[in-house]
């Protein structure tokens, strides 16, 4: 849709720039084109090129816009081309207009062109107790990025790294040996042994060497340790599992750390890093210096005692997701900053493509802090309760009269609609704080708002049945365009956002969305309308609708037909 006319414009500036002999940089953006408020596309390649031709903006884009091999009717989406100043405005035909309307009525224009493979890694939450809302942003972020580059035509298998050789396992297999679990959720009852037995060490270090000793035992290839675990951390990650499935969060594949020391890609990775010269021993221990490139603290790769550490295991992971796609993705909270960098610098140094790194800062509530060692935390699952019985109350006093069955499950759609959307809508690298009164806000421009605009184009197509013929040509108020060309932007935002990783700007769209669908139906009568301009009406009606359920469920938001 609005690629096709982008694409349209980028051919014409480009012939336009070879007839006057200009030539632009290549790379992104390089014609400099943007939306505008003053028409459907904008190009200020006239700033880009004065520079370099040492004449004004003005003038160059006079010369370009008088080179334009362009006519009304000699191009299949662009009307007209109007010189403003510096700035070359692009507009899209009656036609085009028309086509997406059509198109929106199926379900094909709504997948992208690109074809990477890609893996997106996130949450990877450690498996000794169960997520907090710290881990929500990231579990969110990094699946709402997996939905919009799958919607963006990508392959992506969405990873769960799993922490099976740390100290945090090992005192939860050392909590699991002297506590017995409870038969509360899997991944609390975890964190319970978790908890008490850093208690105990605290309180006793000479425990201390027993933790050790389950780590070395462990990376050693002992059978025991490696049975008992293999069994908590499983058992931790069935219920993280519950409460990913809970907000609509699903991984394709899960890969353990000791699978990279077992099959001696770890050692590989030293023996790589050891040819570069770089590394060095310090007090037993084997450390890599990337003073070099800016970096004050050294990399550890190897511990006094022969074990690995979480990040010479994480370079075995990245070198062997390197072989298996085109782009990979890292969801990391920002105190992750430092070794994320070391980790990057360590894969070049080996020559080996580097992850995109999306750094979220961390989203809060006014109770405070948490953390999983002091057991002192809001989990997520007392985030989700607490929300989902807000949001049971706002549609209890909304629709008293449906069944309680009915007022639950809607209750629980706008629960997840409602924490999703509110931790992803602003940028990953701004800190956040979740408000659910103003998350489950339906009047403002929240998730309920958006699913609301949903099911009430779900509710005005009930009430019609078939749509019938119908004309787009009819289509021609100020709401009814501005509500297509909002549409047809769908292709653009879910282009933009997969290949910058800001699922914001999703989110974003949604909201304008929403609210141009409002506009279009409040100013433009559907249902009272003269038949002929109903059908059209009732097919951009329809056409809305599909592009919010598109919008939605790329959010991983329940786009619901009945609220």
């Amino acid at each position: 849709m609005f690629l096709d006319f982008k694409s349209e414009v980028e051919s014409l500036l480009h012939s336009a720039l070879e007839k006057c002999g200009f030539k632009v940089e290549v790379g992104v953006n390089s014609l400099s084109l943007e939306s505008s408020p003053h028409s459907d596309l904008a190009s200020s390649v006239g700033f880009r090129l004065a520079p370099v031709l040492r004449r004004s903006p003005a003038l160059i884009a006079a010369e370009i816009h008088k080179s334009m091999a362009f006519s009304p009717g000699s191009a299949s989406s662009v009307d007209r081309v109007e010189l403003a100043g510096p700035y070359l405005n692009f507009f899209m035909n009656r036609d085009f207009l028309d086509s997406i309307v059509i198109q929106a009525q199926g379900t094909e224009c709504w997948k992208g062109k690109m074809s990477q493979k890609v893996i997106v890694e996130h949450t990877s939450a450690n498996p000794d107790g169960p997520l907090h809302v710290g881990h929500i942003r990231n579990s969110v972020i990094g699946d709402t990025l997996v939905r919009i580059l799958r919607k963006a035509g990508c392959t992506v298998d969405a990873q769960y790294y799993v922490n099976d050789m740390g100290r945090q396992e090992a005192m939860v297999v050392w909590g699991c040996d002297h506590y017995k679990l409870d038969d509360s959720k899997a991944d609390h009852a975890i964190a319970k042994v978790y908890i008490a037995a850093n208690k105990a060490v605290t309180e006793t270090p000479e425990l201390k060497a027993e933790v050790d000793h389950i780590i070395q035992r462990y990376e050693a290839g002992d059978q025991e340790q490696e049975a008992k675990i293999k069994c908590a951390a499983k058992y931790a990650i069935m219920g993280i599992e519950q409460t990913l499935h809970r907000m609509n969060i699903r991984h394709d594949s899960y890969h353990w750390e000791s699978t990279f020391v077992r099959n001696g890609d770890v050692d590989r990775v030293i023996q790589d890093l050891q040819k570069t010269g770089l590394a060095e021993m310090e007090d037993g221990a084997l450390q890599l210096d990337l003073s070099a490139f800016g970096f004050e603290k050294k990399l550890v790769l190897r511990r006094a005692d022969g074990t690995s550490l979480y990040t010479t295991r994480d370079l075995a992971y990245h070198r062997w997701k390197s072989t298996q796609a085109e782009r990979m993705v890292d969801i990391l909270g920002a105190d992750h900053k430092l070794i994320s960098s070391q980790l990057r610098t360590a894969l070049r140094l080996m020559k080996i493509p580097e992850p995109e790194v999306v750094i979220f800062e961390f989203v809060s509530l006014p109770s405070g802090s948490m953390s999983t060692r002091r057991g002192k935390f809001i989990s997520a699952d007392e985030l989700l309760d607490e929300v989902e019985k807000q949001a049971f109350e706002e549609v209890t006093a909304r629709r008293p009269e449906e069944s309680e069955e009915l007022r639950r499950s809607i209750a629980a759609d706008v629960a997840v609609g409602a924490v999703r959307y509110d931790v992803v809508k602003v940028s990953a690298d701004k800190a956040t704080m979740f408000d659910w009164k103003a998350a489950l806000d339906f009047e403002k421009l929240s998730a309920p708002f958006i699913q609301y605009s949903h099911a009430r184009a779900c509710s005005i197509l009930r009430k019609v049945g078939e749509i019938g013929q119908f004309d787009p040509g009819l289509l021609t108020g100020e709401n009814e365009v501005a509500m297509i060309k909002k549409i047809a932007e769908f292709d653009q935002v879910i282009d933009r956002a997969g290949r910058e990783l800001k699922p914001h700007q999703l989110t974003t769209y949604a909201r304008e969305l929403a609210e141009s669908f409002n506009l279009f139906y409040r100013f433009s009568p559907v249902l009272d309308a003269p038949q002929e301009l109903k059908a059209s009406r009732l097919a951009l009606v329809n056409a809305s609708r599909n592009a919010l359920r598109e919008t939605l469920e790329t959010l991983g938001i329940p786009a619901l037909e009945t609220m």
